[in-house]
């Protein structure tokens, strides 16, 4: 089965290669249908607010009788951006699983659909519990990081650790900014170009730097903004932001009886809202060489790891240093 996979992430890495060097061309469906994953698709059927959804998934069972880890992505992410470290966890005999919230990925998209972090964490525990898994070390990245705190406060005695790799909601952002509705958000979605999602990609998260892994990250982000479903992705990250805002974790992190790790790249600076701050406000947000500190003092039982002078993506922009991190954490 190894084989298959590793032969999987070839073709997966072959196809981004040879995607046109012009990203205007891209153009993708809400579900993604024309994009390679690493690691083979599979689905899970539910039924959520009266409708029936598709969730997508990768999964690699454990090769050494180890515990499943759940890879959570962030906002502006699908879980083939988990390539790396999912391999590398492999090899080291854990189980992998990769899903796709609905409203993301190849997963569902429903515009009438209320999102919360409460609803995603039902759908992966769901998913979780079809495959028969019992507890799972939960791993979330920016966005998913909010959701896997959620995760672990929802579903404590099915989860062995917490590990957050720069995770957003480490601050409550309405304390600091003016609230935008979700029709702010899809308006300003409707804006997007291929130039600009580089280019915010590429300031935010890079600190100016860009190559050709990083860009390939934004091409399924450029070709959904530019195909024949465009409103309808616009609709659902319009609706996929308020959560963030409005559905804040940091409060209760004091009441997470789970062993939960912080991996910080400290050179982030990520922090929705800063645009539109209330006047008179001094906070500085998204300092995550200061927020790690202060967060980790609310834990029962956490453990801070920095990556100094590393972004948002630890885990793209230096694998060989998050890997070392990621080795401790998980010990």
């Amino acid at each position: 089965m190894k084989i298959l996979y590793i032969l999987a992430g070839v073709i997966f890495s072959l196809s981004l290669a040879a995607k046109p060097l012009d990203v205007k061309s891209l153009s993708y469906d809400a579900t993604l249908s024309d994009v390679a994953y690493p690691f083979p698709v599979q689905h899970f059927a539910l039924d959520s607010q009266g409708q029936s959804l598709d969730m997508a998934y990768m999964y690699l069972p454990s090769t050494d009788n180890k515990e499943v880890v759940v890879l959570l992505h962030g906002k502006n992410f699908n879980s083939a951006y988990w390539q790396s470290t999912a391999s590398y966890l492999h090899e080291q005999g854990y189980g992998v699983l990769m899903p796709d919230q609905i409203g993301f990925g190849k997963s569902s998209k429903m515009v009438d659909y209320q999102y919360s972090f409460a609803t995603l964490a039902q759908h992966t525990k769901a998913l979780i519990d079809s495959l028969g898994l019992n507890n799972s070390i939960i791993l979330g990245h920016s966005m998913g990081g909010m959701l896997a705190t959620r995760f672990a406060l929802m579903f404590p005695e099915n989860v062995t650790r917490l590990v957050l790799v720069n995770p957003i909601g480490l601050e409550n952002y309405l304390i600091y900014t003016q609230y935008r509705d979700p029709e702010f958000f899809y308006q300003q979605e409707l804006k997007k170009s291929a130039e600009s999602i580089q280019a915010y990609q590429q300031k935010n998260y890079y600190a100016g730097k860009w190559n050709q892994d990083y860009a390939m990250l934004t091409y399924f982000l450029i070709g959904q903004a530019q195909g024949g479903d465009k409103d309808t992705i616009a609709r659902v990250n319009a609706l996929t932001y308020d959560m963030i805002f409005t559905q804040p974790v940091i409060e209760e992190f004091k009441y997470l009886q789970v062993p939960t790790r912080l991996i910080l790249g400290t050179r982030d600076r990520t922090a929705p809202g800063r645009n539109w701050q209330k006047e008179g406000n001094t906070h500085q947000l998204g300092r995550y060489d200061l927020l790690g500190a202060r967060v980790v003092k609310q834990l029962k039982d956490g453990k801070l790891y920095p990556l100094t002078g590393l972004g948002h993506l630890p885990q793209i922009e230096d694998f060989s240093r998050f890997k070392v991190v990621l080795e401790q954490a998980l010990d």
